[in-house]
């Protein structure tokens, strides 16, 4: 597909999301996105106010089906831990590639997991599949997607 003339909806697609909320101390797990629909995923983690002294990280997990199934780490694809004192309202990104998960393992489905330490804080995350296999990506976005405006 030529690129160039491209809405942005048909190169990239809303495919994973950690809700915007008040998260308590604790893990919070996006979905299973499925890496051979694309050549990679962008995931977004948005930091509104952090409570006191807390803490947020993040990190993309893999496994190999869209149950979990002997989920583990992405090696390498964690962010610097966001605090209280310099990071609310930030954000991280994290890119990965399809290539870039445990392929001969049988690994083909990503998430992320936001983990909040100490006190609830305000976090949302997003995850895009960029570059699909097969265009246009919107045809993959999350049924929660109400509307694309061209």
């Amino acid at each position: 597909m030529d690129m160039i003339n491209a809405r942005p909806t048909e190169a990239a697609a809303l495919v994973g999301v950690v809700g915007p909320a008040n998260h308590a101390d604790g893990a919070v797990n996006s979905n299973w996105v499925e890496m051979s629909k694309f050549e990679s995923i962008r995931a977004t983690v948005f930091a509104g106010v952090l409570g006191v002294a807390a803490t947020l990280d993040a990190k993309l997990e893999q496994a190999t089906n869209a149950s979990g199934a002997g989920a583990k780490d992405v090696t390498g694809k964690a962010i610097t831990q966001l605090v209280k004192a310099t990071d609310d309202n930030k954000q991280a990104e994290i890119n990965c590639r399809a290539e870039e998960l445990d392929v001969n393992g049988g690994f083909g489905f990503v998430r992320l997991v936001l983990t909040v330490g100490t006190a609830a804080s305000h976090a949302a995350a997003a995850i895009y599949g960029h570059n699909p296999r097969y265009a246009p990506a919107s045809n993959y976005d999350l049924a929660s997607v109400a509307e694309i405006v061209s």
